[in-house]
């Protein structure tokens, strides 16, 4: 009898596994669609535990107006701290104001500095990180944690392995920043080999708005490209 019962209930979960493809297949479907219609844009990624008083929340808004005013749109995960605060200084700045939103059980929920057409939810990770990668040509990381880190080194080893184009990804802290990317040097490079002497220059640690957009800007004039006018 348990054998059976075993077996039952291997067959349901193959069978939900199953149906799941469905569902996945419907959300890559949604974000096609409506990323394929946004243009090119910049992702920028942080901390939704940032307060909206902390200097890393308002210097976000400063960098993501400005990154609108040079004309890139601005896609973030669409919850609070770093991420609302990205929303925000595109929505002042006038340019478009995209939010790729997680179903979680704490800490995520829409902010309202989201363009209404432009906000699309999740329930897959693994989903919204092929939005974030595949409709991003720039990355600016905020300090964060798990998750940023996580959406930081999907994008480095994307380029790292030629599976995605060569765009910037500048992290904004050098403070926050500076003792990691020590480490990868000294330990994964120096020590162990693990990584090769081109892929710490894949990274710009910057501390200010005017080093982001300077970034940015010589990317597109160097391989003749156009943002969002």
């Amino acid at each position: 009898m348990r054998k059976e019962q075993h077996h039952k209930g291997w067959n349901e979960i193959k069978t939900n596994d199953s149906w799941a493809i469905f569902k996945i297949m419907g959300e890559f479907v949604m974000g096609f669609e409506k990323m394929s219609q946004i243009g090119p844009c910049v992702s920028v990624f942080g901390s939704a535990r940032i307060k909206p008083e902390h200097e890393y929340y308002k210097l976000t808004e400063k960098i993501t107006q400005r990154i609108v005013e040079a004309g890139y749109g601005v896609i973030t995960g669409g919850g609070p701290g770093i991420m609302e605060a990205g929303n925000k200084g595109a929505h002042l700045g006038g340019g478009t104001s995209v939010g790729l939103n997680i179903d979680l059980p704490f800490e995520q929920h829409d902010n309202p500095y989201i363009d209404s057409d432009k906000n699309l939810n999740f329930d897959y990770f693994f989903v919204r990180k092929v939005m974030f990668v595949k409709y991003s040509q720039g990355f600016v990381v905020l300090p964060g944690g798990f998750g940023t880190l996580d959406e930081l080194f999907e994008a480095i080893t994307l380029i790292q392995t030629h599976k995605i184009g060569k765009f910037p990804i500048i992290l904004v802290g050098r403070d926050f920043w500076g003792g990691l990317f020590e480490w990868i040097k000294s330990t994964l490079l120096d020590k162990y080999s693990n990584i090769s002497p081109g892929d710490i220059d894949l990274v710009k640690i910057v501390d200010t708005e005017d080093e982001v957009v300077e970034i940015l800007n010589n990317f597109y004039k160097k391989y003749n490209l156009s943002p969002n006018f």
